[in-house]
């Protein structure tokens, strides 16, 4: 299965790869009434870290283990090592469109658990994707231009 979504930022590139990159940042953009709440990650996510965590579907919580890889300046990947599919490959991009308007692209390959119960989860979850991405897409929207909107109100005498 494969999944796709792209919008863009007003944020300069370099903005949005280190908000990306800070663990914090995915229950920021997760929609409710879905709450993540990390187990064990580093502030700052690089190559080989790994980000435990729980993601709970209304009452049914989800664990969920994952490792970052192929990291540039521009990209990287969210690989599932445990939880409710058979695989998850999250990839992360982020092209510049201009000096302050950057594009960011997710994309995510998956297959289904064998599990008759993780199968059913993750049809479920696979079918919440395009709700999941919009939110996050409107919420970083949100949250890096309004940080651009103070940054720069501060800086002016």
């Amino acid at each position: 299965m494969r999944y796709q979504h792209r919008f863009t930022v007003k944020a300069p590139l370099a903005d949005v790869a280190k908000f990306h990159s800070r663990s914090a940042s995915m229950g920021a953009i997760t929609p409710p009434p879905i709450l993540v709440r990390v187990h064990s990650a580093p502030g700052i996510l690089q190559e080989g870290d790994r980000m435990d965590f729980t993601m709970w579907l209304g009452p049914m919580p989800v664990r969920w283990l994952a490792q970052i890889e192929q990291t540039t300046p521009n990209s990287f990947v969210d690989r599932q090592l445990r939880g409710p599919f058979a695989s998850w490959v999250h990839k992360h991009t982020f092209e510049p469109i201009d000096p302050a308007t950057t594009a960011v692209i997710d994309e995510v390959n998956a297959a289904l658990h064998p599990n008759w119960f993780w199968k059913l989860v993750g049809v479920g979850m696979w079918l919440g994707l395009p709700i999941l991405f919009a939110y996050r897409g409107w919420k970083t929207r949100r949250m890096l231009e309004q940080s651009g909107k103070r940054a720069l109100q501060n800086a002016t005498p």
